[in-house]
């Protein structure tokens, strides 16, 4: 397991540096083409704000994957050892049912109708259903990581 873990840390960390390299090339191009030449490249603003969805969505399954992600340690701190562990079940089995029924249910359905409806990026002309994609693949990587985190205790 945890070489499978490792495998898919090292190829979401590589996916996100490549999409935030050519976050920062479309953005550079963006300011480049409004200044400089005046006339706006029409594309720019919808693909940098779609790239920056799926960094900011599949950076939260990074850091779950290392498990860096922002929490408020009252709690685990005031409580025993023994206490602690049983906290940390209880919050990484309440991460699986959120993320099973937020990203992945709710994520699906979203891909579906987009889908369905056949709804495209006004700019892009590529379908939405591929943007919100990122939905459910976060999510299942989410769960890998804590159910990994669960079988490890």
């Amino acid at each position: 397991m945890t070489e499978i873990r490792k495998l898919i840390d090292k190829i979401l960390g590589r996916a996100l540096v490549v999409i935030m390299s050519v976050m920062v090339v479309n953005v550079l191009w963006q300011v480049f083409t409004r200044y400089v030449t005046g006339d706006p490249s029409s594309f720019t603003d919808e693909l940098a704000r779609y790239l920056m969805i799926w960094i900011g969505i599949l950076g939260a399954a990074y850091v779950a994957g290392k498990d860096l992600h922002v929490a408020i340690d009252i709690l685990p701190s005031r409580a025993s050892a023994k206490n602690r562990k049983k906290l940390k079940t209880i919050v990484t089995v309440l991460i699986i049912l959120f993320v099973s029924v937020a990203f992945v249910i709710g994520g699906s359905r979203l891909v579906y109708i987009s889908y369905l409806l056949g709804q495209q990026s006004p700019a892009l002309q590529i379908p939405l259903a591929v943007v919100y994609m990122i939905l459910p693949i976060s999510g299942l990587l989410i769960i890998f990581y804590k159910v990994s985190d669960l079988l490890k205790k």
